[in-house]
């Protein structure tokens, strides 16, 4: 039988439940009517044509790609789209940053400096790039709740110091980092460090601006925001230079070869509209949702641990809770036969059964970091979805650990 094969009969058995909430939008998520329908004129009726191509298909193409990079850089404070570089995801927006800035100063020597908890698509190529260019990478730790202490921040930079990457906001646990704090002690050390924050899980929910924060490079992705998969985009400051890590035809982008996917980054501009309209209302609206999960499942379900901070410095749409007693995927697939979808543990590893590196480097045991639960809420969720998950989570947690080798 194909993989195929198996998927369907697995689907088959799965059946479709009667209500159904996805709470997965860490790993990615539905893209909105609206979206598609701003997409679907640049498939086949304005706009197909490949942007750097000078007739009316291609001019077409070229202003959509323009109009979103002007209307990106007016939700980060960047002034010239030229700033801003389009990659087909988050993923390649940070390689490019890390492995493109690093190519291009692959003569010097030095070190490069990164969180603990960063996203994989930050720490793999810093590692990369010491192998293959002879810098040295290091890791922060952070604390419990996944701050970089600035006092222990102070002995990782230097003279030396080429490279730094920081989150503006954990994926899994939602800690918004004090990013400003950390630029400036950086620049201190050495102004000449090239600042970079992968921004992908801050960009939509609190204020970003990229001349206040002095930081020299940024990443967003469009399926963060409800935009769709397949669009990413690097805030590059006017006079850091890097130097591509793909090779091929250059296009509209100098710094990523390859031909944009204009219909999708029309669908990316749509969901920057709708993100940034009623921007405070629309968080504070998720917040209250993240807040009432959070309480409901601590009051009705014992033995649990929420992940990350519990104060402002959580950002609006983030849950991440340890079950203790059960394994995370066991929950994932009881939840998902009751139409409750999440994911587990690490969005990036899911598939393969090792605890998070977030977890582990915020001081969990093996055990809860594979209890963990991530959810990721926004505001097409309703008080009523919260209400049914809160009514299945005690029951689905509640079920494995009576079959669980643990007992009372």
């Amino acid at each position: 039988m194909s993989i195929a094969q198996k998927v369907r009969e697995l689907l088959k058995s799965h059946g479709t439940p009667s209500k159904e909430v996805y709470f997965d939008l860490e790993n990615s998520g539905f893209v909105p009517q609206e979206v598609v329908e701003a997409m679907m004129p640049y498939f086949n009726r304005i706009g197909y044509g490949h942007p750097s191509i000078t007739h009316k298909p291609g001019w077409e193409a070229l202003e959509v790609v323009y109009e979103t990079k002007e209307l990106l850089g007016k939700t980060i404070g960047a002034s010239d789209p030229d700033e801003i570089v389009f990659t087909h995801s988050g993923t390649e927006a940070n390689n490019l940053a890390i492995l493109g800035y690093l190519l291009k100063n692959r003569g010097r020597k030095g070190k490069v400096v990164v969180s603990s908890i960063e996203h994989l698509s930050v720490i793999f190529p810093a590692q990369f790039a010491s192998e293959l260019f002879g810098f040295k990478t290091v890791l922060v730790p952070v604390d419990s709740e996944g701050f970089v202490d600035p006092e222990l921040f102070k002995l990782y930079v230097d003279k030396e110091t080429v490279f730094v990457s920081i989150q503006m906001v954990n994926h899994e646990i939602g800690t918004i980092q004090k990013l400003k704090e950390l630029i400036d002690i950086a620049k201190s050390a050495n102004p000449d460090i090239v600042f970079h924050t992968d921004a992908v899980d801050a960009y939509g929910w609190i204020p970003i601006d990229v001349k206040k924060l002095g930081v020299d490079m940024l990443t967003i992705s469009s399926h963060k925001i409800h935009g769709p998969r397949g669009v990413g985009a690097l805030y590059i400051r006017k006079g850091v230079e890097v130097e591509p890590p793909i090779k091929g035809q250059l296009s509209v982008e100098k710094n990523w070869p390859g031909v944009e996917n204009v219909p999708l980054i029309a669908g990316f501009k749509k969901a920057i509209e709708i993100m940034f309209s009623n921007f405070d209302y629309r968080v504070e609206y998720v917040r209250k949702l993240r807040d009432k999960l959070i309480k409901g499942i601590t009051s009705s379900v014992p033995h649990t641990i929420i992940n990350g901070p519990l104060n402002e410095y959580r950002v609006a749409n983030n849950v991440n809770v340890s079950f203790l007693f059960i394994e995370g995927e066991a929950l994932t697939v009881e939840l998902s036969l009751h139409g409750v979808y999440v994911s587990s543990g690490s969005a990036c590893s899911s598939r393969v059964l090792e605890p998070s590196h977030v977890l582990l480097a915020i001081g969990r045991k093996h055990e809860e970091a594979h209890g963990s639960i991530l959810f990721k809420l926004s505001h097409y969720h309703r008080e009523e979805d919260i209400d049914y998950a809160l009514e299945v989570i005690p029951k689905a947690v509640e079920r494995l650990r009576k079959i669980s080798a643990w007992k009372q």
